[in-house]
């Protein structure tokens, strides 16, 4: 059983304990707004929306009458933005789930010699998720609290409590996120075994008793031997829940007709989770393949039927040893995903399967298949669906890349924050491949506050795009020196910016929830938010998120728009993972050019550091040469010229003093840097929960 490393604490919800985001200064913002687009836009645009913006916040404006309006929303609510965040990142979007919203984090391969093994993994891993299930109903989760920048504030732990009981409901127009509250449900003691495309409830209680490993690996070994009687197969339900969100929820409206579907929704809705046991997908198993395979399975002709996605955790387990878990994002951000999966492999790892026949439950009851009346209607619509999923398959375009030049720990050795960095890289990357600057999204968590979801760290700042045209544009023509400081300058401001959006200061929510204020105050679609500088603030050509693991794993997801990038990375001590996605369709992408682009970029910057920090040690040693001959003159001179005591001391007072810095006083002071008013800013590394 692994040892929680975080402290625990007397309340593990602590939703009162924490303060309620705040509202941003509407000046502020419209300021900020202004700033993030105006290199991202033609001047003829910036001007029309410079305009619009000034019209926008003018006094006794309608910008100021919709800031009153979402104070005192603020006033009424724990979290003012969380039900307008959740509808628009993810309930309002009909695209379907797998590549488009779900993550997966991809496991290390497993080295499976038997069938057996497989199974074996996936009774552990079980074993794990009841554990881990104890500790939730218990409320002994430790909680979280934050590190790097304003370490040590207490953290929201709402979203772990809805890893095992919450569900995507979908919706013709928007979908519903259903969490099992209510004391009058009763707690879910079952999960579903998705095998050959065929589902299974395995209760993991019975007769008031928990399974052990022993017990789990029995029922597992009846399920894939009832999913091989071919007499037996039903059609590939699950295939309906990877279609788009407005067709699955006309799927499932036809499903519920029968009373027999509607019983095996119902055990799939309320289980803990899901664990598919996936066939074989070929012999080929590269970290960008099994990825690949997380996301969407590989379509109907592998294990893309092998899923329902509306659960939240869906955890794979391949006969070939591709493992992992799929998410559901909306009821959860990935610093939740990772610390779960962390604990049940950290639990895997550090204690031995259990498989003894000691205290197991006598006489199991066989586990049972869930029945599906499907008339033509319902094949038709799988089809359908599986035709979807499978042009999505091709689409895909996914390159994971291990760095392996450096990580995190030379950064931290230049006293810049690693995730900085690499945003800046990411930055050079994406203008060595495009030529352009674009909308960039990272998100930061607000879990700071109650009910605290995440804001978005805007990357794409004017200080990183006058970097990335030195480090391109102009070359040969600005120097080393130069370059240097625009790095510096643009650390700053990437780190700046960070710390406004986990305070609760960065744009976004703040401009959604003006707009959504406005909606409900039928006041029409604004101008401000019909702009084309607002459309394309929205539109996230490269959408990025730092998932760093203590375990070997690493997250992958798909671009958010179209003609976008996915750029998920993980920054370990030396080398650091990226998962870069994109799609075939799309002429303006390709993630091999993408990571190439952003690998070479790397390696410039690492270069730069290393060029600067050679110049300025040889600089010092000069210096110090150049001292120690000026002191070595005036001693003998000293040496051959009797003075008085009194012209003695006066001497001493007068020769200028060398300062030899220690290793501590380097770092301090690199680690300072002036701000525009006069703030010192420490550039250490910032890790957002």
């Amino acid at each position: 059983m692994p040892v929680f490393d975080r402290d625990a604490s007397e309340d593990s919800g602590g939703r009162d304990a924490l303060p309620k985001l705040p509202v941003p200064n509407l000046k502020d913002t419209l300021d900020r707004y202004l700033r993030c687009m105006k290199h991202l836009l033609t001047e003829e645009q910036f001007n029309k929306t410079q305009n619009i913006v000034t019209q926008f916040g003018a006094p006794g404006g309608v910008g100021e009458l919709l800031q009153s309006k979402l104070t005192e929303r603020s006033e009424n609510v724990a979290n003012w933005v969380y039900d307008y965040w959740l509808n628009d990142m993810y309930l309002n979007n009909r695209l379907a789930l797998p590549v488009n919203s779900s993550p997966a984090m991809v496991f290390p391969q497993q080295n499976f010699m038997a069938p057996i093994d497989s199974l074996r993994f996936a009774a552990h891993l079980i074993s794990g998720v009841l554990e881990y299930k104890t500790h939730l109903d218990d409320r002994d989760l430790p909680v979280d609290y934050a590190r790097g920048q304003l370490a040590g504030t207490r953290l929201c732990m709402e979203q772990y409590y809805r890893l095992f009981t919450s569900y995507r409901l979908p919706g013709p127009e928007r979908d519903t996120l259903v969490a099992q509250e209510s004391s009058v449900m009763p707690e879910p003691e079952h999960i579903i075994v998705a095998c050959k495309n065929q589902f299974f409830v395995l209760d993991v209680m019975i007769n008031f008793r928990q399974l052990n490993q022993r017990d789990l690996l029995t029922q597992l070994e009846k399920i894939v031997k009832m999913a091989d009687n071919e007499e037996e197969q039903l059609p590939p339900i699950g295939l309906l829940t990877s279609d788009g969100r407005t067709e699955w929820a006309e799927s499932r409206s036809v499903l519920m007709r029968e009373s027999t579907n509607r019983d095996s929704l119902d055990m799939i809705e309320r289980c803990l989770c899901l664990v598919c046991l996936d066939d074989a997908s070929g012999p080929e198993l590269s970290d960008t393949k099994r990825a690949m395979l997380m996301l969407h399975g590989g379509g109907l002709t592998k294990n893309g039927g092998n899923r329902w996605y509306d659960k939240p955790m869906q955890f794979i387990v391949g006969a070939d040893g591709c493992c992992g878990v799929v998410c559901e994002h909306s009821a959860f951000e990935g610093i939740v995903l990772v610390q779960c999966t962390e604990y049940l492999l950290k639990c895997m790892i550090g204690s031995p399967s259990k498989l003894v026949r000691a205290a197991s439950v006598s006489e199991l009851p066989a586990p049972r298949r869930l029945r599906w009346k499907c008339t033509p209607e319902i094949h038709k619509l799988i089809t359908s669906a599986a035709d979807k999923l499978q042009r999505m398959v091709k689409n895909l375009d996914i390159n994971v890349h291990k760095f392996h030049d450096y990580g995190k720990g030379f950064i931290k050795k230049q006293k810049m924050s690693p995730d900085a960095y690499i945003q800046l890289a990411l930055q050079l990357g994406f203008y060595r491949c495009h030529g352009r600057p674009v909308s960039t999204y990272e998100s930061a968590s607000l879990r700071r506050f109650q009910q605290g979801r995440v804001d978005n760290i805007r990357s794409a700042t004017p200080e990183a795009f006058a970097f990335v045209k030195a480090m391109t544009e102009g070359k040969n023509s600005t120097s080393d020196t130069e370059k240097m400081e625009l790095l510096k300058g643009a650390i700053t401001a990437q780190t700046n910016y960070t710390r406004l959006a986990i305070t609760g200061m960065a744009i976004d929510n703040h401009l959604l929830g003006l707009r959504e204020i406005a909606h409900e105050m039928k006041m029409g679609k604004l101008e401000m938010f019909k702009d084309e500088a607002y459309l394309i603030s929205n539109q996230f050509i490269l959408s990025t998120s730092q998932v760093p693991t203590t375990v070997e794993m690493f997250c992958c997801y798909g671009p958010v728009v179209p003609n976008g990038y996915g750029a998920c990375y993980n920054p370990q001590s030396d080398h650091i993972i990226f998962s870069v996605s994109s799609f075939h369709e799309s002429q303006q992408t390709c993630s091999a050019e993408f990571v190439k682009c952003l690998a070479q970029g790397l390696r410039d910057v690492r270069d730069l550091c290393n060029k600067c920090n050679t110049d300025c040690a040889a600089t010092e040693e000069r210096k110090g040469q150049t001292q120690k001959a000026h002191t070595q003159t005036e001693t003998k001179w000293e040496e051959k010229s009797p003075q008085r005591p009194s012209d003695l001391t006066k001497n001493k007072q007068t020769v200028p003093q060398v300062l030899v810095k220690t290793t501590d006083q380097s770092s301090v002071e690199a680690q300072t840097q002036t701000l525009p008013h006069g703030e010192a800013q420490p550039l250490s590394k910032i890790s957002k929960s």
